[in-house]
């Protein structure tokens, strides 16, 4: 009885777990992600294939595989599930009775991922149909139109629209969702964002011929330049947070216009000194039209950046765009 009672011991809690994971590795488990239990995609096609071609070399080249690799594939789903799926003989290759079955499976798996990515694909095509772009005005005004030219020479059915304003508008943009990718001109990064330098820039202070800075012998000092009332961008602009900066602070503007070419007329027409990208005046300064005064005692190079919202880095059109402002 002592002899009974210690295989019944023996048979207990701990036998009973050999014996459920026996049972488990037969049957394939129960646990851990399916994709490890179930065969891939492209050996659920070559499984179609075959029982549609009735041979396992035909079947593995409409794939465009080897037959030594489609018996290869064959052979690996078969210990992954576990049993018997095709009989191989000279006459050519028929399902087992396994086979036929896992065969039904598999044509509903594959005409599931068929469906899903003909979805897929819908949803990059409406991606692909439209670009929006938001832009900083001397962006907008002297680069972007290049650059738009060029994508819709690979890319003639996508509709792009433009927003242009202000560094601190277009952030506004990308981040409310109306905007797929963004130029900006500032010194910093708007928060929320992430960004790529595409250019380099400098700005300059611009008088026309009869102001007197266009007489001067000697580069204009800064501290003058940060004195003198300006014809200005208005508050939120990527030009005016430069010179804000790298001035120290500015006089009260002269006159606040909100786009670079009506502070570039202004210059022309004499009101006063404006301070410009080179981008935007070389027309003007070659015509003499306007002059350019060398600024002694500060730097005004500025850093041309793409952005767009964190995480979510450019895709379809928008990331063909900012690989041709790379170019």
């Amino acid at each position: 009885m002592g002899s009974e009672e210690s295989v019944t011991s023996a048979a207990g809690p701990a036998g009973a777990a050999g014996a459920s994971g026996a049972e488990e590795q037969r049957s394939g488990g129960g646990g851990g992600s399916i994709a490890h239990r179930v065969p891939d995609l492209g050996a659920l096609e070559l499984l179609l294939a075959v029982a549609r071609l009735g041979s396992l070399g035909a079947a593995a080249r409409e794939l465009g595989i080897t037959q030594p690799a489609a018996s290869s594939r064959v052979r690996s789903m078969e210990r992954q599930l576990g049993v018997a799926l095709v009989d191989r003989s000279p006459r050519g290759s028929r399902l087992t009775d396994a086979g036929a079955l896992v065969t039904d499976w598999a044509r509903r798996i594959v005409e599931a991922a068929q469906a899903f990515d003909a979805g897929a694909q819908a949803l990059r095509d409406r991606r692909d149909s439209r670009l929006r772009v938001a832009a900083s005005m001397t962006i907008a005004e002297y680069l972007l139109p290049g650059w738009l030219l060029a994508l819709r020479a690979g890319r003639p059915d996508t509709a792009v629209s433009l927003l242009a304003g202000n560094s601190a508008a277009v952030a506004e943009r990308l981040l409310t969702g109306e905007a797929d990718l963004g130029f900006v001109e500032g010194l910093t990064v708007p928060p929320g964002l992430d960004s790529a330098v595409i250019a380099h820039d400098h700005l300059i202070v611009v008088v026309a011929p009869g102001h007197p800075w266009a007489r001067r012998r000697r580069p204009l000092p800064a501290s003058e330049l940060a004195s003198t009332p300006l014809i200005l961008r208005e508050e939120g602009s990527g030009t005016r947070q430069v010179l804000d900066t790298a001035l120290g602070g500015l006089a009260r503007p002269l006159i606040e216009l909100s786009s670079t070419t009506a502070v570039k007329a202004a210059a022309v027409s004499g009101a006063g000194p404006a301070v410009l990208s080179e981008l935007a005046v070389g027309d003007e300064l070659a015509l003499r039209r306007l002059v350019d005064i060398p600024v002694e005692g500060v730097s005004l190079a500025r850093d041309l950046r793409a952005v767009w919202p964190t995480g979510h880095r450019p895709t379809g059109p928008a990331r063909e765009l900012l690989t041709l402002t790379r170019g």
